[in-house]
């Protein structure tokens, strides 16, 4: 079996620091893990087995792989800044000397528009759950508050009681961070009602019947049965309720930066997006409306 060499040394090194100082989630983790291991394999054909030969050249050769493979541009977008964020690691750890990935550039796709629903299809989903049996007042209450707050569906499935306060939630998101995120009385208020039915000793807002936090598979699930019973057509998931959330607040006039907030982005300009997607519904209502449009 064949030992450890300098590049994988420098992966595990890079992913520890990933999970133990910038406390990334496991899923980004994961993708740092994928798309440096494709790097290295596309290296070790050229005979490069240490990050400190690696150069410009080399990495814009792993680019034209990608393309003539017909990665799209996205995945390559993805991997220069995966491969960027390991390089910056090993630089300022002295392991390697300079950063190759300097001047090497892929054009960043054209950014799609999110998924999202209409307040009408939102109403209709909301109102599915039979909230007069327990597994609807979960389910009701579950997507209430994805829609109130723009959650996660990490954030919401795993939400502990100690996050619930009188209006509002203190959200753990991604990289550890908290953010306050305020919550309405309609939904506050069915939240109350399920706690009243959760058991006191147990730590989770929603937990499964082994007292564990609901998977975000099975959130999944019940969304679509509800989907269903809406009778609303097409892909509806969490995060499309999270689209949603902020595309109906910015529509509405809310403040950039305190959706930016709300939401957990780190910067504006991920935000902005639902200026465009609130601009487009607009688009395609007044075509469907006007006279002449």
């Amino acid at each position: 079996m064949r030992g450890l060499g300098p590049f994988d040394h420098a992966i595990d090194a890079f992913l520890a620091w990933c999970r133990a100082e910038r406390a990334y989630s496991q899923n980004t983790v994961d993708a740092y893990r994928r798309d440096l291991r494709a790097l290295q394999e596309h290296l070790s054909r050229q005979g490069i087995h240490d990050p400190a030969h690696v150069t410009g050249p080399l990495l814009e050769s792993w680019t034209l792989d990608g393309l003539q493979a017909d990665l799209s541009r996205s995945t390559l977008a993805r991997r220069r800044a995966s491969t960027g964020s390991f390089y910056r690691f090993l630089v300022e750890d002295d392991v390697v000397d300079a950063d190759p990935t300097e001047g090497w550039t892929v054009s960043s796709p054209r950014r799609a528009l999110p998924e999202t629903m209409s307040e009408t299809k939102v109403e209709a989903l909301l109102a599915a759950p039979d909230r007069e049996t327990a597994l609807g007042l979960r389910d009701a209450t579950m997507l209430e508050l994805l829609y109130a707050t723009g959650l996660r569906v990490s954030e919401l499935v795993k939400l502990p009681k100690s996050a619930v306060h009188d209006g509002w939630l203190v959200v753990r998101g991604k990289g550890g961070k908290e953010r306050i995120v305020p919550v309405g009385d309609v939904a506050m208020d069915l939240l109350d009602d399920w706690l009243d039915l959760v058991d006191p000793d147990l730590p989770w807002v929603f937990p499964t019947k082994r007292g564990k936090p609901m998977s975000r598979q099975n959130m999944w699930l019940r969304i679509r049965k509800h989907t269903v019973a809406a009778g609303i057509e097409g892909r509806v998931s969490p995060h499309v309720l999270r689209h949603a959330f902020a595309t109906h607040l910015v529509a509405h006039g809310a403040d950039l930066r305190a959706v930016q907030a709300m939401l957990g982005h780190a910067s504006i300009s991920t935000t902005e997006i639902y200026t465009h997607v609130a601009r487009e519904r607009l688009k395609r209502m007044h075509a469907a409306s006007h006279p002449r449009g």
